[in-house]
């Protein structure tokens, strides 16, 4: 399982990471990335490897 943050503070709302999630995690809000089904998050990073502004951060949780 994982948790799945995005820092509003430094999300832009590019959407580049609601493009590139394999499983749907995250979707827009109010012109920012939300992570409305991190419960679904496989832990493949390309959230992280697409935010330019490093806003993304993806823990492993027991």
């Amino acid at each position: 399982m994982y948790k799945v943050e995005v820092d509003k503070e430094k999300c832009i709302g590019c959407d580049e990471c609601v493009d590139v999630c394999p499983v749907d995690v995250f979707e827009m809000q109010d012109e920012k990335s939300v992570p409305v089904n991190a419960e679904e998050c496989i832990g493949c990073e390309s959230c992280i490897e697409v935010c330019e502004q490093d806003a993304i951060t993806v823990t492993e949780v027991d």
